[in-house]
């Protein structure tokens, strides 16, 4: 056997990551808000990027509004001289192949490519302090916490020395809602006083504002707020001592272990209801976030049209008047290769942000053109959908769909919904012929569950009896996953529910 050398050519397809296209799929999968944030952090790295300032600002800045149409679309508008609008009508671009530019839309793209995270950075192209209101006193104000609020009633509660000491290690061991998260016998080996000392100091504290504050259990929690409002009794701590009978409606043991007649148990129950859980958090000042949907369906006299919210869309110009400034000015090799480099992410951050809005629309579109029925007639007649289904009407991949619908939402006249809302399997049809959704079949069920009285009780064997004669083949195991998806309980407990409102 001997051995030769010789040279082959030869010819094979790959799916190659370019980081072009990696930034056009992590682009597609972000919802509005982390798409700002990223592109606020391209403005700041990147001297070629710059954002289109709406026409009031520029009004208000002294410089030219421009047409009224600018502000409509991030997609239209003339532009200064010397810049180019990150949009449709950027030249060159028209989603093609021929420039380099790669759809990832026509290929399974894989899970998993472990993009950088992104965190909110400030504004971009901005050098002054101009983002916030003008009233300092606006921005300084804030709510008290609550460790603000409960050292300030122990210096006025206890004098200074050992036993203030202590309770402000014990305000620091405070969760969020105010319940204590160490053992006292921690703080007595800490600051090596006696743990009886601990338990006086902290025997203090639980008398102060909010009631309940300085808990261990809900238990304790729940009796500090009834001693303070006087209302501690042995009945009601021996019904506090069965919460978990209370959880189980269970009337008959608790009358009997309360010593309490038939009609008192119930006023007890609504005074145990009034009480607040977690007393800490009313001090707790969480950012309401509001919802800007992606998307928005309008009604027209023909059918609906489908827009993008122009609210939500970036608007980003590539500066070409100050690139062409930039290489007529550097110098040495590096330098230009910098410049040649800001250029090119540029570009294709343009590139990357209009294809992203073009797949977004376009899947929008057969998500609207499937489900007419349930923006003309209500959720009931939600039509079974699956990505599968979006993917042949679009052209697209199922990853490619699952991305554009991912954290987005959509503005109809019933009101916004996540994307993923309008995709759910189906449930066949009794008589073989078609099927339906199951998020209508959950809302069929609610709708059932809340018409029903006590002489009435549904259980999950009549909800599928009644499914049935409506034409909808769904399995007992099915109702009882619908019913607790959607926080209901079972039949059992609604009927002790409404036996206990009722009486």
């Amino acid at each position: 056997m001997s051995l030769s050398l010789r040279l082959d050519l030869r010819q094979s397809q790959s799916l190659v990551m370019t980081p072009q296209l990696q930034q056009a799929i992590k682009l597609l999968q972000l919802s509005n808000l982390e798409l700002s944030a990223y592109v606020e952090r391209e403005l700041e790295q990147n001297p070629l990027l710059e954002r289109q300032e709406d026409p009031d600002d520029a009004t208000r800045d002294g410089e030219s509004a421009g047409p009224s149409d600018a502000d409509r679309s991030p997609l239209n508008g003339e532009l200064p001289a010397g810049f180019e609008l990150a949009g449709a009508d950027n030249p060159g671009w028209a989603g093609s192949t021929e420039d380099g530019w790669t759809d990832p839309s026509r290929d399974a793209m894989p899970n998993g490519l472990g993009f950088d995270s992104l965190a909110p950075v400030g504004r971009g192209g901005s050098s002054d302090f101009r983002d916030g209101s003008d009233d300092l006193e606006a921005q300084l104000s804030r709510p008290r916490t609550l460790r603000e609020h409960l050292v300030e009633q122990l210096h006025l509660d206890l004098p200074a020395g050992p036993e203030r000491l202590i309770g402000l290690h014990l305000i620091d061991m405070l969760d969020e809602a105010g319940y204590l998260t160490g053992a006292p016998g921690e703080v007595a080996e800490r600051l090596g006083c006696s743990p009886e000392q601990v338990e006086e100091v902290l025997a203090r504290l639980q008398q102060l504002d909010p009631p309940g504050v300085f808990a261990r259990s809900l238990k304790e929690c729940l009796a500090l707020q009834l001693r303070d409002a006087g209302r501690l009794d042995p009945a009601m701590q021996a019904l506090l001592d069965h919460l978990h009978l209370v959880a189980q409606l269970d009337r008959a043991a608790l009358i009997r272990i309360c010593g309490v007649l038939p009609d008192d148990l119930p006023e007890m129950i609504a005074e145990l209801k009034a009480l607040n859980p977690k007393p800490g958090l009313a001090f707790t000042q969480e950012p309401i976030e509001t919802i800007v949907p992606d998307v928005l369906v309008v009604p027209t006299s023909g059918g609906w049209r489908v827009e993008l919210n122009s609210a939500s869309l970036p608007k980003v110009l590539v500066n070409r008047a100050y690139h062409a400034q930039l290489s007529r000015s550097a110098g040495d090799k590096q330098a230009k290769e910098y410049v040649s480099e800001r250029l090119q992410s540029a570009n294709w951050l343009v590139k990357a942000l209009d294809q992203r809005a073009r797949t977004v629309l376009r899947v929008a579109e057969a998500v609207v053109e499937r489900q007419m029925s349930f923006l003309e007639r209500g959720v009931h007649y939600l039509r079974p959908l699956v990505l599968r289904d979006i993917a042949g009407a679009t052209n697209l991949h199922e990853s490619t769909v699952s991305r554009a619908t991912a954290d987005k939402y959509v503005a109809t006249p019933r009101g916004n919904f996540p994307f993923k809302y309008f995709f759910s399997n189906g449930l066949p049809h009794t008589g073989g012929e078609g099927s339906h959704s199951a998020e209508a079949i959950r809302q069929q069920i609610r709708a059932m569950i809340e018409r029903e009285d006590l002489d009435n009780v549904l259980s999950d064997d009549r909800v599928v009896e009644l499914l049935r004669a409506r034409g909808v083949a769904i399995a007992r195991r099915t109702v009882a996953k619908y019913r607790e998806s959607m926080a209901i309980a079972s039949s059992v407990q609604r009927r002790r529910t409404k036996a206990l409102r009722l009486a």
